[in-house]
């Protein structure tokens, strides 16, 4: 899990904006649209990247439609020190 951690935020481009949206979904679960107006990012930008953080097991949605939420993954949580050194590298 530690390989995939650096490399989804450091080894590839958009690693700065999936770290802003980790330490969102961790300070409070929130759907796609809230991320976007949240954070200032398209719409597009966070499906994007929430997609990219889905399939690595870093975060999970409570369902496949529109308003669903999304928070850290349990696999992450078990992690969080990694997760720390990481984004303090990458904000």
């Amino acid at each position: 899990m530690e390989a995939v951690l650096w490399y989804v935020f450091t080894g590839t481009r958009g690693g700065e904006n999936r770290a802003r949206i980790l330490r969102a979904v961790d300070e409070r679960p929130r759907n796609a649209n809230q991320l976007a107006d949240d954070l200032g990012l398209d719409y597009k930008t966070i499906r994007h990247h929430l997609d990219v953080l889905g399939d690595n097991d870093i975060v999970e949605n409570s369902g496949d439609d529109y308003g669903a939420i999304y928070l850290p993954t349990d696999q992450v949580r078990h992690h969080w020190d990694t997760v720390e050194t990481i984004l303090e590298k990458v904000e």
